[in-house]
């Protein structure tokens, strides 16, 4: 009677995790857009360097981000791709860093 586990059963974890990831994705396109406009309005090399920083920042998480959704999207039931330490860790330190950057160029 010890035959193979039944599958299991993932429900709306996938769901939750690639709306997770857009949501992120999100905040960072806001914050970015917002370190733009504040750069546009003091018109200074420094906010411009700081904005140059902001898009790079935001382009990598948002390739993280487009792999991970990808993954989670092909991910057959019998569960979703684990997220490597090293993805997790650059991904949070985009975040971070663009949180940062932006904060920069408010005060």
């Amino acid at each position: 009677m010890n035959g193979p586990p039944p599958p299991r059963d993932p429900g709306l974890q996938p769901e939750r995790t690639r709306l997770a990831w857009r949501r992120t994705t999100l905040s960072n396109t806001v914050a970015a857009v917002l370190a733009v406009k504040t750069a546009l309005h003091t018109r200074t090399a420094a906010g411009f360097a700081v904005v140059a920083m902001c898009a790079l920042l935001w382009l990598a998480f948002l390739t993280l981000a487009h792999r991970r959704i990808r993954a989670l999207a092909t991910a057959d039931a019998g569960g979703s791709p684990r997220l490597t330490p090293r993805h997790a860790a650059a991904a949070t330190l985009c975040t971070a860093a663009l949180a940062v950057c932006a904060a920069a160029l408010l005060f």
